[in-house]
């Protein structure tokens, strides 16, 4: 079971270290909202995150913000539940019809490697430590 959970760790990590080069690209990322970039900032993400659902923002604010970034792409990282792929869907038409590039493949990638384990953006962190927890005594066997 660990070599599994070793596996999937790993595809994770990795997609994590390509959002993070995207990041320092300057290519923003569309989340829901704080927790989300809270999240996203205990795994060492760092860069432009935008907000799509916080203090009462309407839909069309979210659009202008990326606009105003003056950028031909941005990654959406939306929550893997109903509401966020509806947000996903909306937005990808939104932003094409614009001529901005949605980049979906870090939501579908992270969606698949994690199934119903975690249903959103929020619980990313803390199940990536619980991941390496799991497989920690193997690892650190490994190295000695």
């Amino acid at each position: 079971m660990s070599a599994s959970l070793e596996k999937k760790l790993e595809k994770i990590q990795h997609l994590l270290d390509d959002l993070a080069v995207e990041l320092s690209r300057g290519t923003p990322v569309i989340v829901e909202g704080k927790k989300d970039v809270e999240s996203l900032r205990k795994l060492e993400l760092i860069g432009d995150m935008i907000l799509a659902k916080t203090s009462g923002k309407a839909f069309l604010d979210v659009l202008r913000e990326v606009e105003k970034r003056g950028r031909s792409e941005v990654v959406l990282l939306m929550d893997f539940d109903k509401r966020g792929r509806e947000w996903t869907k909306r937005l990808t038409g939104n932003l094409e019809a614009m001529r901005i590039k949605p980049n979906l493949v870090f939501w579908k990638e992270l969606s698949s490697l994690l199934g119903r384990d975690v249903k959103d953006i929020e619980g990313l962190s803390s199940y990536v430590q619980t991941l390496k927890a799991k497989i920690g005594k193997n690892i650190l066997d490994r190295e000695e």
